[in-house]
């Protein structure tokens, strides 16, 4: 069997492993093939481990022989990222502090259960120090790049994992989402991705959450179907996990099999406050007008929100930083990212009333959600305010000319009010890079936001593959 994980999905992979026509073994060592081309190019990959996932694989080939049941994703090769434990691989976040950590002695919740379901892990991925921005470098393995453009980032902070899937190192692979960590690295490298509504997919186990009440972890692929199939195995409560949802009723999966979009959604070119880019703008308004055309009605709303929460996004994540950060680099943040650093001695003097009144502000954001949703069922936005940025410019991007740190300003609201959110390929720049659309729901609406991004995916029919890969 001829592999390409481009055009092969994770789910027709599994299929053909169950189905004996080909190995798990035989699956993973393409990954590991594909690894090994393209890492040097890519800096996907922080870590791999052939011997270990060719034996997982095995197991997983003695199970099928014995007529025994490997799980629905039964050999489909998968990377972790760099902020996750998987079972004998080191956990370094990104930071010199931690490169020399012993290797983790067991997977985080999310793995496991993937491990469960069959996938065999063959890999960490690359993420910022600790995740905190929007593009994926760091002082320890260096910048990732873009499958789509060499000279430009994947995004952030799941960057090593969208570059990974956009090539073709892997069919499937994890991410998380603080402020847009698994959607905007998705935009930047042409896959949909979603980030599900808080609590869906638990993250508990021994340690404290890093960023409590923004961040969900979740499977990572090229499009939605592999995306829901994978989280078909992993949503699930958690007792370790405060807030873990009980399993949804209704199927996720069932939801593709009739994939349409609802008659009315909302279209939010600025969330009435971001200035977009009018490429971008351009792009994610001909995706609406596809929408329009297959019957939905659009309504534009020139204004979300009165006010940019970033103020008190950023106060949260500060805070959360520097309680993570603080004790292993005592107070010393030499070798840090200049821009990080400068957070963390900031968030020092947060009071507790301040940290109180970011709190208040995620309350007021998803108010207004709910006031919105009252009306429609969905709200359209940009994923990102920018392209995807040259490496050169560190954190910051590009809109309509001018260098900024906001042309990542369209995602963290949702990460404040727990909602789901996916994003879908737009299309392509006229210079050859991915543009997503972003598509958020109401409160645990996570059914009508995978139904629309699948029914919005199918009538778009973006295929291109990236040219590295």
């Amino acid at each position: 069997m001829d592999i390409d994980f481009r055009r092969d999905s994770a789910v027709s992979i599994a299929a053909a492993v169950r189905a004996k026509q080909c190995s798990a073994r035989e699956v993973a060592a393409v990954a590991l093939g594909r690894i090994q081309a393209l890492n040097p190019v890519l800096n996907a990959f922080v870590s791999f481990d052939g011997e270990r996932a060719l034996d997982q694989a095995a197991a997983i080939d003695h199970v099928i022989a014995g007529g025994g049941d490997p799980g629905p994703l039964a050999g489909v090769p998968i990377g972790v990222k760099d902020l996750e434990d998987a079972a004998g691989f080191r956990t370094t976040h990104g930071s010199p502090k931690w490169a020399d950590d012993p290797p983790a002695e067991h997977d985080s919740v999310l793995v496991a259960r993937l491990r469960a379901a069959g996938c065999v892990v063959v890999g960490k991925t690359n993420t910022p120090e600790f995740g905190w921005t929007g593009v994926t470098t760091n002082s320890l393995v260096g910048a990732t790049k873009n499958p789509w453009q060499l000279d430009h980032s994947p995004g952030g902070s799941s960057g090593g994992t969208a570059a990974a899937l956009a090539a073709g190192m892997v069919p499937l692979a994890t991410g998380s989402d603080g402020g847009g960590s698994i959607r905007i690295p998705s935009s930047c490298c042409g896959l949909s991705g979603m980030k599900t509504s808080l609590g869906r997919v638990p993250i508990g186990g021994p340690e404290p959450p890093g960023w409590p009440g923004l961040s969900v972890k979740g499977p990572m692929a090229r499009r939605m179907a592999d995306v829901v199939a994978a989280l078909d195995t992993v949503v699930a409560p958690e007792p370790t996990d405060l807030r873990s949802l009980p399993r949804p009723e209704a199927s996720w999966l069932a939801a593709l099999e009739d994939p349409h979009p609802p008659a009315r959604v909302l279209w939010s070119p600025t969330l009435g406050y971001a200035t977009v880019d009018t490429e971008v703008l351009a792009i994610c308004e001909r995706a609406v007008a596809v929408l329009e055309s297959l019957g939905t009605e659009v309504v534009q709303i020139d204004s979300v929100f009165d006010v940019d929460p970033v103020t008190s996004w950023i106060t949260l994540i500060g805070v959360y930083l520097l309680r993570s950060l603080d004790e292993r680099y005592g107070g010393d943040w030499e070798g840090l990212d200049p821009g990080l650093a400068n957070l963390l001695e900031r968030s020092r003097s947060v009071t507790g009333r301040e940290m109180a009144d970011a709190l208040d502000e995620c309350h007021r954001v998803n108010l207004r959600l709910v006031k919105l949703f009252g009306d429609a069922r969905i709200l359209l936005t940009p994923t990102c305010a920018g392209l995807a940025p040259p490496l050169d410019l560190g954190q910051f991007g590009i809109v309509n000319g001018e260098t900024t740190p906001a042309w990542v300003s369209f995602t963290y609201p949702f990460n404040m009010s727990g909602s789901p959110a996916a994003t879908v390929c737009a299309g392509l720049s006229a210079s050859g890079l991915p543009v997503g659309l972003q598509l958020v729901g109401p409160s645990h609406g996570d059914l009508v936001v995978i139904r629309t991004a699948a029914a919005v995916e199918a009538a778009l029919g973006f295929d291109a593959l990236a040219p590295v890969g």
